[in-house]
């Protein structure tokens, strides 16, 4: 009886915890880390879902460079797009307490494949090499991924 009582409890307690914790909460203090580290280097998509697809090999070649002055520009060696690019406190639009109230955003016109990512993502976690972003889709209820490395 003792051991099935065991089992019960720590079952309990397995499943009762969140299994969604992330890295620290990403906060206004960190926008400008985040700016200053986009814009040192190159970086690529290593990882990308829309709409529950991997799409990440569309991007694959290209290279990404953020500059200091909100431009954002992308290559494969052949061709080029710019775009822009900032991040923002996004407090005061943003109702949802569990969520970053920084954002992470990208716009690019006149190219399909580029204005795929153009959105105000959610920062999930940051180092100096690595960038994750979230994005809940409007209307599907899907939700979508972008990671960027650096070069």
């Amino acid at each position: 009886m003792k051991k099935v009582l065991l089992v019960v409890i720590g079952s309990i307690w397995f499943f009762a915890c969140d299994k969604n914790e992330t890295a620290a909460e990403i906060t206004v203090a960190d926008s400008e880390t985040i700016k200053s580290t986009m814009v040192s280097g190159q970086w690529r998509v290593s990882y990308y879902v829309d709409s529950d697809k991997d799409e990440t090999s569309d991007y694959a070649g290209y290279s990404f460079t953020f500059n200091a002055d909100g431009v954002l520009s992308t290559t494969d060696g052949n061709s080029s797009l710019s775009g822009a690019w900032s991040v923002t406190d996004s407090s005061s639009s943003d109702n949802n307490d569990n969520k970053s109230d920084v954002d992470f955003n990208i716009i690019f016109n006149g190219s399909d494949l580029f204005e795929e990512l153009s959105d105000d993502w959610e920062i999930v976690n940051y180092s100096e090499t690595e960038i994750e972003l979230v994005d809940d889709s409007g209307g599907n209820g899907t939700t979508d991924y972008l990671t960027f490395v650096k070069m």
